[in-house]
C-alpha cells in the first residue's frame, strides 16, 4: 500500500485520465468505439494502460492523476469497468492516484444510492459523466437525484464537452449524438444544485465561447484543459485562463490518448503568465479537490 500524497512535492494534478481495462481484461468501451477514438487520435497499436501502469507513469513523474471510467451501459448495452475496482485500485496507490466513479444517470435513484456507497465506503472523490456516450442531455431530469446526491457528497461532477473522439467516422458516429456536449446545458444543472462543483472537460469545440460564460457567471463551474494540445487552444480560452478563470482552469491531460508529457511540452509553449501556470498544473485542482491539506474550495 502506497503512502498518502505529498502535495507539496507534486511537480502538478493531471485532473483528466482514463481507466481503459480491467484487472481481468475487459475494455471500458466496445471495440469499435475504441477503434474510432484510436483512429481519431492517431493512436494505432497503443497499449491500455492498467491502473498500476498508470500509476508508475505518474509516479515516475511527480504527478497525480484523477482516474475514472465511463458507466454507459443503458446506451451502449456494454458493461462498465467497475467502479470499485477503480477505487480499489487507486487506494493501493494513494499517493499518486485519485479516484472518480462513473454512474449511468438512467439508474435514477439507485444510482443515487450507489454514489453515496462509493464516497463512504471506497473513498471515491468525484464523478464522471459523458453525456454523449451516456445518451442523455445534462439537464434532463433523469439524472437529478445522483447530482443532488454528489451535491450532498461535496465532492466534483466532471462533465465531458464539445466534441468526443469516441465514435468519430462510424456510421452514424456509433450512435453518439454531438448536441449533448453542449455546455449550456449544464448550465441548468449548475442553476439547480448551486452548490455542486462542476468540471467541464475538454476545449469544449465548437460551445467554446458557451463553456467560458458558464465558468464566468457560475462560482462553482471549472474548466479542465484535457483532450487537445495546448498549441490548438483557441484564443479565448488562453485569454480567460490568464485573468477571469485564472484559478478556475485545471490541467487534464486525456492519458493514454494524449500524455501529459505532449501536454506539457506543448503548454510551455502557450502565453500563459508565469503567476498563472502553477495555478492551472496544480494548486487549483489541489484546492477543488480538498487535497494535501491545501483547503477546500471556498464557499
Amino acid at each position: 500500500m502506497a503512502g498518502r500524497m505529498n502535495v507539496a512535492e507534486l511537480v502538478a494534478i493531471d485532473v483528466h485520465t482514463h481507466a481503459e481495462i480491467s484487472k481481468d481484461g475487459h475494455g471500458s468501451l466496445s471495440p469499435e468505439l475504441m477503434a474510432a477514438s484510436a483512429e481519431y487520435f492517431k493512436a494505432h497499436g497503443r497499449r491500455q494502460p492498467t491502473i498500476d501502469e498508470i500509476a508508475a507513469y505518474y509516479r515516475e513523474r511527480k504527478m497525480a492523476a484523477v482516474v475514472f471510467t465511463v458507466d454507459a451501459e443503458h446506451a451502449t448495452g456494454h458493461p462498465p469497468i467497475s467502479n470499485e475496482e477503480v477505487a480499489e485500485s487507486c487506494a493501493e496507490h494513494a499517493d499518486v492516484l485519485i479516484p472518480f466513479a462513473s454512474i449511468d444517470p438512467w439508474k435514477g435513484r439507485a444510482g443515487a444510492r450507489e454514489a453515496r456507497r462509493l464516497v463512504e465506503r471506497y473513498g471515491v472523490r468525484g464523478f464522471k459523466f459523458h453525456p454523449c456516450i451516456q445518451g442523455f442531455a445534462p439537464n434532463d431530469r433523469v439524472a437529478y437525484p445522483l447530482y443532488e446526491a454528489i451535491e450532498e457528497l461535496g465532492v466534483p461532477a466532471l462533465f465531458h464537452t464539445g466534441l468526443t473522439g469516441i465514435g468519430a467516422g462510424v456510421p452514424g458516429g456509433g450512435g453518439i449524438r454531438l448536441k449533448y456536449g453542449d455546455p449550456m446545458l449544464i448550465d441548468d444543472v449548475a442553476v439547480d444544485f448551486p452548490e455542486l462543483r462542476i468540471i467541464l472537460a475538454h476545449p469544449s469545440f465548437p460551445w467554446q465561447d458557451a463553456a467560458l460564460a458558464v465558468a464566468t457567471h457560475k462560482p462553482y463551474v471549472y474548466i479542465d484543459l484535457s483532450g487537445w494540445s495546448p498549441k490548438y487552444f483557441p484564443p479565448q480560452l488562453v485569454r480567460y485562463a490568464n485573468t477571469l478563470l485564472k484559478d478556475k482552469v485545471l490541467f487534464g491531460s486525456d492519458y493514454p490518448v494524449i500524455t501529459p508529457d505532449r501536454w506539457l511540452a506543448d503548454f510551455e509553449k502557450i502565453e500563459i503568465k508565469p503567476e498563472v501556470r502553477p495555478k492551472i498544473l496544480k494548486e487549483n485542482a489541489a484546492r477543488l479537490l480538498g487535497l494535501g491539506g491545501e483547503g477546500s474550495v471556498p464557499s
